[in-house]
C-alpha cells in the first residue's frame, strides 16, 4: 500500500500552508495498492518529536474501502461527508497542522494510512480522541502505509 501527497514528498518539508503558521488546512493525500480485502481505512497524523511525547494532530476513521484519497482541506472541524474525525490533542475535531515549539528544530509528522478488516471502527465513545481511534484501529489493522513530512519554526 502506498500513501502520497502532491504537496510534499516523503521526508521533505511540509509547506507552510498546511501548518499553524499558514492556512492550517490538511494537505491533499492519495493512496493506492490497498489490499483487496480492505473494509475501511483510518488515517492518522502525529508528531513523535513533541516535547511531551507523541502529539496527535488528526484522526480520520470509517473511510470507505473505495476511497483513494482526501482532497486538500478535508480535515475541516466537525463532521464531513463520508468519514468521521477524532478529537485531536488541540482538543478539537479535525486537522490541526504542524506547530512545533519555536527553535525546537525540525519535527517529523507521520501520516499513517491503515487498512482495516472492519467497515465501522469499534470506538467506545461518541467523540473519540485520536488516541482512541488509533487503539481501536490497531485491533483490526492488517496493513499500514506511512508518509512523513517535516516542519520547524
Amino acid at each position: 500500500m502506498r500513501l502520497l501527497s502532491s504537496a510534499f514528498a516523503h521526508g521533505e518539508e511540509i509547506p507552510r500552508k498546511y501548518t499553524c503558521d499558514g492556512a492550517n488546512v490538511s494537505p491533499p493525500l492519495r493512496w493506492s495498492e490497498a489490499p483487496s480485502h480492505t473494509k475501511s481505512f483510518v488515517l492518522l497524523c502525529d508528531d513523535p518529536d513533541a516535547p511531551a511525547g507523541v502529539w496527535r494532530h488528526w484522526a480520520v476513521y470509517d473511510l470507505s474501502r473505495d476511497a483513494t484519497g482526501l482532497p486538500e482541506g478535508a480535515g475541516r472541524p466537525g463532521p464531513q461527508r463520508g468519514f468521521l474525525q477524532g478529537i485531536n490533542d488541540f482538543e478539537g475535531s479535525g486537522y490541526g497542522g504542524p506547530c512545533p515549539p519555536p527553535r525546537h528544530g525540525a519535527h517529523r509528522y507521520r501520516f499513517r494510512l491503515m487498512a482495516l478488516s472492519t467497515s465501522t471502527l469499534p470506538v467506545s465513545r461518541k467523540d473519540p480522541s485520536c488516541l482512541d481511534v488509533e487503539r481501536a484501529a490497531s485491533e483490526v489493522l492488517f496493513e499500514e502505509a506511512l508518509l512523513v513530512g517535516t516542519y520547524k519554526r
